[in-house]
């Protein structure tokens, strides 16, 4: 028997600036797969730039008994489709969906769609393994934790599934991957992986869906099988760019701190991307060496708001004066800084976007990202924020598209103020850039800018903005008139 993971064929057309993007997920689903003795195959017909047509023939010529995908909310009517496709070619599939969007919303999707058979709610490797082995031996999965699926016309759910404890345990099939379809644009000569440090976050920001989805928890993987795992995937399958996944790779400093140390021990040519709290930067400030030296080269921070009433409300848990000091101590040890910011929320204004940007300046991250606030249908801020929205399509809540209006600006406006903070943000950098004194962060960003300036759909925004900007002020000078 045999299983096929696929991504679904899903372009916003931001993260694959940078690079392709391996599937980790996939990697250890394909090892539980096997555990259950199912021979597994990956195919990122996402990474490939596949579609449907390709994805058919794909199918056609694999033929496999299993077929499934996973999703977040952006994705999920792509990972739908996928398995529609699949169920048409061949019914006697069992196609089965996970990811975090199906974890909270198996309700809609199943009473919508007759060609998914089940739905893995929550974290996956254990589940898909109990499942696959239940349905090999003709056994109910009614048996099986952690699954939605229908049962007389009617969605029923069997009991909740415990997260895993050793995460160190989870098979990996990393033979499986075809590597060199995954690059990062920014190095050259890069091979480009990921690895997961730990799994979880159980910090309380109202916007994000994380912590519900790993139940406020943190589970960390032992430091040195992380840094083992590395030099694996590098001596064998010359992996030297890594992304690391988690939410909070640093949450606990003197794990986080003895990972850095095997790093250095090691000795290998890699660079390393990652997330994290301004929080924990600020606590690692004397160790922050370290993180260059096993590595790290680019840090993502989310700033989110430099208004501190924005922050409290969001429950971010940073305070506007601890920022300028995360980014001092990113670029003081030669690593290239990225910073996020929210704008849209029913509030805003052009004004308060100005103010934005004018944060975003003044703090000065070598790339800023400016994110139309966006609810998913399963956080926290989602019922407060429904009234505002606009867009029902699930394709557009990437971070992206604005799928909300403000209550004194148009969407229109919207959109036009998040690529004038892009254009003016980035415009505003470039003589800095030019005579940057490290060398390896200004080569760095340039690569980036470039990227950027020369993506077809970066352009595509840029232009709507100038198309749109006359309309976007005549609805301004509108809502002052009405105000």
């Amino acid at each position: 028997m045999k299983i096929t993971f696929v991504t679904p064929p899903y372009h916003s057309g931001i993260p694959e600036l940078a690079g392709r993007w391996l599937p980790l997920g996939f990697v250890y689903l394909a090892g539980s797969a096997r555990k259950a003795g199912v021979t597994a195959e990956i195919y990122d017909a996402m990474a490939k730039g596949d579609g449907y047509p390709e994805i058919e023939a794909r199918l056609k010529h694999s033929h496999p008994d299993y077929v499934a995908t996973s999703a977040m909310t952006a994705t999920v009517n792509d990972a739908v489709k996928t398995l529609q496709l699949a169920k048409r070619l061949d019914p006697k599939t069992v196609t089965i969906l996970g990811g975090i969007h199906p974890s909270f919303m198996y309700q809609e999707i199943l009473s919508s769609c007759g060609e998914i058979d089940y739905i893995v709610i929550g974290e996956g490797e254990v589940t898909l393994r109990e499942l696959l082995e239940t349905l090999e031996r003709g056994g109910s999965p009614a048996a099986v934790p952690g699954l939605a699926f229908r049962e007389n016309g009617e969605v029923v759910t069997t009991g909740k599934r415990a997260l895993v404890q050793d995460l160190d345990a989870l098979p990996a099939a990393w033979d499986l991957v075809e590597w060199e379809q995954y690059q990062y644009f920014v190095i050259a000569d890069s091979r480009f992986g990921a690895v997961s440090t730990s799994r979880g976050c159980d910090h309380g920001c109202s916007f994000c869906s994380q912590q519900a989805f790993w139940e406020r928890t943190w589970r960390p993987r032992d430091p040195q099988a992380v840094a083992d795992e590395m030099e694996h995937l590098y001596r064998t399958y010359q992996v030297n760019v890594f992304l690391i996944t988690d939410e909070c790779p640093n949450r606990d400093a003197g794990r986080w701190e003895a990972f850095l140390d095997a790093l250095i021990a090691k000795d290998l040519p890699l660079h390393l991307i990652m997330e994290t709290r301004v929080t924990d930067l600020i606590r690692d400030r004397e160790i922050a060496w370290k993180y260059r030296k096993a590595g790290v080269v680019h840090v993502s921070i989310g700033i989110e708001s430099g208004i501190q009433k924005r922050l409290d409300e969001l429950r971010k848990e940073t305070r506007t004066d601890e920022v300028k000091q995360a980014l001092e101590i990113i670029h003081g040890n030669g690593m290239v800084s990225e910073a996020s910011f929210l704008v849209g929320f029913p509030d805003e204004t052009v004004e308060s976007i100005k103010e934005t940007l004018k944060t975003a300046q003044q703090y000065n991250p070598d790339n800023a990202n400016f994110y139309p606030i966006t609810p998913w249908p399963y956080s926290e801020l989602y019922e407060e924020l429904k009234p505002h929205i606009t867009e029902w399509d699930y394709s557009k809540y990437n971070y992206i598209e604005s799928i909300m209006e403000p209550t004194r600006m148009s969407k229109r406006q919207l959109d036009v103020a998040i690529v004038e903070c892009f254009r003016k943000f980035y415009m505003g950098k470039i003589f800095e850039v030019m005579t940057m004194k490290d060398t390896f962060r200004r080569g760095y960003i340039m690569r980036t800018t470039k990227l950027i300036m020369s993506s077809t759909f970066i352009m595509k925004k840029l232009s709507v903005g100038a198309i749109n900007a006359i309309p976007a002020k005549i609805d301004e000078v509108t809502n002052k008139l009405k105000g």
